[in-house]
């Protein structure tokens, strides 16, 4: 029997390239999103709608997930949305859209899986961080925020769940070639006047450069899936190219002033 596992945020981005890569694996893949109930879906996976936003929406995709399905064996936490702007001038409402999409979005779903997976005896969830779960770079506070929630949340998930035969994994990726242009919203405060405009248009360049010239995301999913065969999870699941994953070793070695120097003039300069 094929494993099944619930995958969040599939209908786009890292979500559905994750979600079409362990079907292609023999997972047996539910896949959740908002846009999935009508004419959207996911090849390979069966997709319901679910917004991870919403507590009815979460109760309605688990209750017909099992009842379909049965229980899972994996949980992969992949909704997310990022909103750009700067730290001063986010709306708090956006703030607060970032938080609940991508870390409590994360936490609705994993109180919903937890009893199913105890009462199995074993379980695995994957939770989406990011490079920026260990890392802050400008004009992505909000996103940066949620993401290094996620990754304390998910060090204390695997602690308490130990004893119930479940494994947590954190996913942290760096950039990836996923769309995400479709979901990288700029935040209603970047108007002319913006204090902060001149230096928001460039590191935005930068930051679009870098997403379009990134990763494969199938490789991403293929990495996942190939991780979920194993008998144990790895704690944390780095998936990013090599001068990300210096910036991160940088970023714990050396003085908060030099590392921000390093990071600030890299914003600062757009690429071609």
């Amino acid at each position: 029997m094929p494993q099944v596992v619930w995958v969040t945020g599939a209908s786009s981005g890292l979500g559905l390239h994750t979600a079409q890569r362990l079907a292609a694996h023999g997972f047996l893949v539910v896949a959740g999103a908002r846009s999935f109930g009508g004419e959207k879906s996911a090849a390979g996976c069966h997709c319901l709608p679910l917004d991870v936003t919403s507590d009815e929406s979460a109760d309605a995709f688990a209750k017909e997930a099992v009842r379909q399905f049965g229980a899972p064996d994996v949980l992969v936490n992949c909704a997310g949305v990022l909103i750009l702007g700067a730290c001063e001038t986010y709306g708090i409402e956006e703030i607060r859209r970032v938080m609940e999409t991508n870390f409590l979005g994360q936490a609705r779903m994993i109180q919903r899986t937890l009893p199913l997976m105890r009462e199995k005896g074993k379980g695995r969830i994957v939770n989406f961080s990011s490079i920026n779960g260990l890392l802050g770079i400008p004009f992505e506070g909000a996103y940066t925020a949620s993401k290094h929630a996620v990754e304390g949340f998910s060090e204390c998930l695997a602690l308490e769940t130990k004893p119930f035969g479940i494994q947590v994994m954190l996913v942290e990726p760096g950039d990836h070639q996923s769309g995400s242009r479709a979901y990288r919203g700029h935040s209603r405060g970047m108007t002319d006047g913006n204090p902060y405009l001149k230096a928001f248009e460039a590191g935005t360049g930068v930051i679009a450069w870098d997403e379009e010239h990134g990763s494969d995301p199938d490789r991403l999913g293929d990495r996942i899936a190939r991780a979920l065969q194993k008998k144990r999870l790895p704690r944390r699941l780095r998936i990013a190219k090599f001068d990300q994953r210096l910036a991160v070793a940088l970023h714990d070695t050396l003085p908060a002033w030099a590392f921000d120097r390093i990071i600030g003039n890299y914003y600062k300069k757009p690429k071609k």
